[in-house]
């Protein structure tokens, strides 16, 4: 099926057409469901979750974007929140705008780790992002994970901004010289705290959607354009690709394990890497005459993955 924007809309628009039972809060509980004498906790939890995939969200229903830079959209116009760096053009807003939600919080903010979802964020002192969710919360996006793993060290280690490539895979020698993949080990380490977040989120909110939303594809297959425009090495170009393919993984893993959407954003914008000529990349690279941040999509990108959220909602995850 070819999804088009229009198509898109008018699905998008069904799918979250208004119903009494969410209009009113109350829980639709199918005919062979045991009642609510008999189960146990964490029976009802997943009850609620699985009847909030299916029950559509109405425009005055509340939606909460939480997540970092990627979901904020740093120096994409118009930035609404210098603080944060967050953008009126990011993907949370662009969901909003198509699926015409009125009541909506967007509390992604540039730095953010799965640690400032329950703390205040060290740098840029705003509250924690969970104080956002509340129990009337229908729909919440999530993009988290890169923080806790470094990104910015690691593409701090791995690109030469101002000195000459070298050959091989440095970066890759560097995180493996102790006879493991540190990476991995940042990334194993993240899984249990992506998983308390979404068990938090369904806590506060039972009868959300909730969709985890991958990264996109920073890194491409074309070792030259990624040398031209990351100064990386050729060596640690698939090195790096495969780290980012893991997180999202890991990242994919524990949204089913909860229960919850994963939107494969690195799927959607694959062709349009920052290894790509510049014309058509939705993610820039080390330098950029446009307005986006270094490694992070930029307008086009941001839509990009608003429209995978967006599939994903009407359509199913794309396992």
């Amino acid at each position: 099926m070819v999804r088009t924007g229009r198509n898109r809309i008018r699905l998008t628009a069904a799918a979250f057409a208004t119903t009494a039972a969410l209009a009113t809060g109350a829980a639709v509980t199918p005919a062979t469901a045991a009642t609510p004498q008999t189960q146990t906790q964490p029976e009802a939890q997943a009850q609620l979750q699985a009847q909030a995939q299916s029950l559509p969200l109405e425009r005055n229903q509340r939606y909460v974007a939480l997540g970092d830079s990627y979901a904020s959209g740093p120096a994409i116009p118009r930035q609404t929140d210098l603080t944060c760096l967050r953008s009126s053009a990011n993907y949370p807003s662009l969901i909003r705008k198509e699926l015409g939600v009125t009541d909506f919080q967007d509390v992604s903010c540039m730095g953010a780790r799965t640690d400032d979802m329950w703390r205040q964020q060290r740098d840029t002192r705003r509250p924690p992002q969970l104080d956002a969710v509340r129990g009337d919360t229908r729909l919440v996006t999530i993009s988290v994970g890169g923080n806790d793993i470094d990104f910015d060290g690691i593409l701090k280690r791995c690109t030469h901004p101002s000195s000459p490539i070298p050959d091989g895979n440095p970066c890759q020698r560097h995180f493996s010289q102790r006879g493991t993949d540190e990476l991995d080990k940042r990334i194993d380490d993240t899984a249990p705290k992506v998983a308390a977040l979404l068990k938090a989120v369904h806590k506060k909110a039972p009868r959300a959607r909730v969709a985890v939303v991958g990264y996109p594809a920073i890194i491409g297959d074309d070792a030259r354009g990624c040398r031209e425009s990351l100064r990386v090495a050729d060596g640690d170009v698939p090195y790096l690709r495969g780290t980012l393919r893991r997180l999202n993984a890991m990242l994919r893993r524990e949204a089913f394990a909860q229960g919850d959407l994963y939107v494969n954003t690195n799927a959607t914008t694959a062709a349009h890497s920052a290894c790509r000529p510049f014309a058509d990349r939705w993610i820039e690279g080390i330098r950029s005459t446009r307005a986006s941040a270094a490694f992070h999509p930029n307008a086009k990108g941001e839509k990009a993955m608003s429209e995978a959220v967006l599939d994903a909602l009407v359509f199913g995850p794309k396992r």
